[in-house]
């Protein structure tokens, strides 16, 4: 996971961008994983832990009705995280990442180990949601962070690399 994060700080570093996470399952990780790497504190603005729906509600303005009519482990929900994280922040660029790491569920359809992330920047006619993705990891509450987390890396990477190199 390091040299993941030494790429994001090294990429973000060069076209002069900076980051801010929102992150619910992930509860810190990955804005961990960055300011793990020297450098971090040129490129990381900071991050939003949105572990509760009311966090989610009260630190990042997601409508409520997003939540209840979605969940809050849904593309829609990771959506509205990663614009709030970019209206609430001065960053160029957005992570939002919400899902269920376990061991129980959310007593619906969705299983434990989905997760939803969501990407957004800040362009010249305001914030653009890049997308959201959805996956599904195996394991025990920690391996599906730790997966995630990878994974959030990796979307940051490639996003970078097609919307700015």
């Amino acid at each position: 996971m390091n040299e993941i994060a030494a790429e994001v700080v090294r990429k973000l570093s060069t076209c002069s961008k900076t980051l801010v996470t929102a992150e619910s399952c992930t509860a810190g990780l990955v804005s961990g994983a960055i300011a793990a790497i020297p450098g971090a504190s040129k490129v990381l603005w900071g991050g939003f832990i949105t572990y509760t729906v009311d966090a989610k509600i009260s630190a990042l303005g997601v409508d409520e009705a997003v939540v209840r009519r979605f969940g809050a482990a849904s593309g829609e929900t990771a959506a509205a995280m990663a614009r709030g994280a970019l209206e609430n922040s001065a960053a160029d660029l957005s992570i939002a990442v919400t899902g269920l790491a376990g061991p129980d569920g959310d007593g619906g359809a969705t299983p434990v180990g989905a997760v939803w992330t969501a990407i957004a920047s800040r362009e010249k006619e305001g914030v653009s949601l890049a997308g959201t993705t959805s996956f599904h990891f195996e394991g025990n509450r920690n391996e599906v962070r730790i997966r995630a987390v990878e994974a959030v890396l990796r979307q940051i990477a490639a996003f970078i690399d097609e919307r700015w190199s």
